[in-house]
């Protein structure tokens, strides 16, 4: 699951934290409410942002062979 938590601060600082979305996807789906926000002090990767999707591929070879009867 996809989550965006964010924590307000008395001085007005924002602290946004990103889970759940895999590799650097999470800079796209943040962009926009940071550049709503202000300006961005800092910034943090998780294990998350390095983690390569999962491809899956699947290869079947038939070979089918007809005797004589």
């Amino acid at each position: 699951m996809e989550t965006l938590e964010f924590i307000i601060y008395p001085d007005g600082r924002v602290q946004e934290k990103v889970t759940g979305i895999i590799g650097a996807s999470c800079a796209e789906v943040t962009a926009a409410i940071e550049a709503q926000l202000g300006q961005v002090v800092a910034q943090e990767t998780t294990s998350e942002y390095y983690t390569q999707p999962v491809q899956q591929s699947t290869s079947v070879q038939a070979q089918t062979t007809f005797g004589e009867w």
